[in-house]
């Protein structure tokens, strides 16, 4: 029978989506829960796992094609009652598989389902599920029913297979690398492998063969930094890849032939291509600490032709590797479309102005050094100053309702929020996302350090739901995480303001002393940037915003929240 693959809901607020990539192809064989596509929304980039085990007999809609939830995107054919046809029955299937039935909402009712046989190649696989054959080992039947002729992929195959004689073949041999070496001249061979001439009865077909036809495989392949990887499980077109991991192992220089993924059935993920390109970078720091200088290791006569320009390149820094993808044209993910969508909205949409202050927290500098091995230890996270900026902008939000507030222009209402819903902008490999923190006010340092851990790592990981991306009524940016002083974001829609936080530097300030005076000290200066819709908050409600979040993280008083 049939059974249908829907659009599934991906978030309350959800509706369509785009079909960005097939994993499958028509004819394959897929397993229950075994990734079958991709699908993008407006939210998130998630694959849609296989309802049943069959073979995929019909994709409806294509690649960049965009549906309604619950519609329809392909049918699979599970084989129930199909066990025993024919091949007389094949062209009653192919009819009944031109009538499917309408889905059901949410994607749970079947179709009416192809007859087909699944006997047209061995093991119960299509022709066109040869290459996924080797990724995903699946149960089938036995193989064909009698007088089912093979599929032409595997007449091919057959007769350079029958071809060798069996006192040549090796486990390693395989009829696709054995017809082009028969085919070759003699004099290919290298002369120091060829044998005296024995008699010419013994001489066996593959004796022209380079050495390394009868050769076992060659051991994992060695990644550049000399660790042995292991071998990746290979088929007729090789492990598919997300383009995600793709576009990361091009920005790290990472060859995804020498990786062997973790994920199911051997998949490389994007952690693979992370974990490579550490290994690779501390691989590298340590043999270019200890190799001489270019002086020592030349021989006299060649010491002064060495090129002068390499001394200015030595810096203590990373090494500066230039990117893969210069010189390079490649299509906008559809996160990074909607991404680039909505800012340019935003501009249009709303009258954004940033007013930027400066803040000492050098308390709180001092108060971390003191709470952190506790906190930790309490709380299973770091305690870094991006909690002590929520609360503060949290504290504001309490006392200037104005920031944490919607603007309707249609009826020419403003309704002020009576709980803080606090988005923190997360960077990711994919592009910026932002989760929401719900009802942040309620929270103190430490719920709000642990929710703002748990969100970030899963939204790195592609794990956050769609729903925790909506629904916020102010958004924190940590723009200093990267080493920015400050910068002037853009607000959130329908938001009406947005706080960066830049990083924290140490500075020489002109400080009152009670004793001497005016004096100059070293103090922790960070820099709070606010953007507002200068249509609801003029510049004295964000200043007076600004100044209620600096004098709060400047009197550093947070020694009952961190339980001192």
């Amino acid at each position: 029978m049939s059974v249908s693959v829907s659009m599934p809901q991906l978030g309350e607020s959800v509706t369509e989506g785009t079909v960005t990539r097939w994993l499958k192809k028509e004819g394959e064989r897929v397993e229950r829960d075994e990734p079958l596509l991709e699908i993008s929304t407006d939210k998130v980039d998630t694959e849609i796992p296989s309802p049943a085990a069959g073979i995929l007999r019909g994709i409806v809609v294509a690649e960049d094609e965009t549906v309604a939830v619950g519609a329809e995107l392909a049918t699979i054919d599970d084989g129930a009652g199909a066990a025993d046809a024919g091949p007389a029955q094949d062209g009653a299937a192919a009819q009944a598989d031109a009538e499917p039935a309408a889905a059901g909402a949410g994607g749970q009712d079947g179709s009416a389902a192809p007859a087909a046989s699944e006997a047209q190649a061995p093991g119960g696989q299509g022709a066109g599920s040869q290459g996924a054959g080797a990724q995903a080992p699946a149960a089938a039947p036995q193989g064909p029913p009698a007088g089912v002729p093979l599929a032409p992929p595997y007449q091919q195959a057959a007769p350079p297979a029958q071809a060798a004689p069996p006192a040549q073949a090796t486990p390693y041999q395989t009829p696709s690398l054995a017809a082009p070496y028969q085919t070759a001249p003699p004099q290919q061979a290298p002369p120091r492998q060829a044998p005296p001439p024995p008699p010419p009865a013994q001489v066996p077909p593959q004796a022209a063969q380079p050495p390394q036809a009868s050769q076992p495989p060659p051991p994992p392949a060695a990644s550049p930094d000399g660790q042995s990887l292991p071998a990746v499980p290979t088929g007729p077109e090789g492990p598919y890849v997300t383009p995600l991991v793709r576009k990361l192992a091009a920005e790290h220089d990472v060859n995804l032939s020498e990786l062997a993924g973790t994920g199911v059935g051997g998949r490389i993920r994007k952690q693979d291509v992370l974990d490579a390109a550490r290994v690779r970078r501390e691989s590298a720091a340590a043999p270019a600490a200890e190799a001489p200088s270019p002086a020592s290791a030349a021989p006299a006569g060649y010491a002064a032709a060495a090129p002068p320009a390499v001394a200015p390149q030595a810096h203590d820094g990373p090494a500066i590797v230039p990117s893969t993808l210069r010189g390079t044209t490649e299509r906008m993910s559809r996160l990074r479309q909607v991404i680039a969508q909505r800012m340019v909205e935003s501009l249009q949409t709303s009258a954004q102005l940033t007013t930027v202050v400066e803040a000492d927290v050098t308390a709180i500098s001092r108060l971390r050094q003191r709470a952190r091995p506790e906190f930790e230890a309490r709380e299973g996270v770091k305690l870094s100053f991006l909690p002590f900026f929520a609360l503060a902008a949290i504290e504001g939000l309490k006392v200037h309702p104005k920031l944490n507030a919607v603007l309707d222009t249609q009826t020419s209402q403003i309704t002020y929020h009576d709980a803080e819903h606090l988005g923190v902008a997360v960077d990711t490999d994919r592009g910026l996302l932002v989760p929401v923190i719900r009802n942040a006010g309620d929270l103190n340092i430490g719920g709000l350090a642990r929710k703002i851990a748990d969100l970030a790592h899963r939204t790195r990981n592609g794990q956050v739901g769609p729903d925790e991306l909506t629904g916020g009524t102010f958004t924190l940016t940590n723009t200093g995480s990267r080493g920015a002083l400050f910068d002037t974001p853009i607000i959130n829609q329908p938001q009406v303001a947005i706080l960066g936080t830049g990083t924290v530097v140490k500075r020489p300030v002109v400080v009152e002393d009670p004793t001497l005076g005016e004096v100059i000290a070293v103090r922790s200066i960070v820099y709070l940037a606010l953007t507002y819709d200068h249509r609801l908050v003029d510049g004295a409600d964000a200043a007076r915003f600004l100044s209620t979040v600096k004098n709060r993280l400047e009197e550093g008083s947070f020694e009952a929240e961190l339980g001192l």
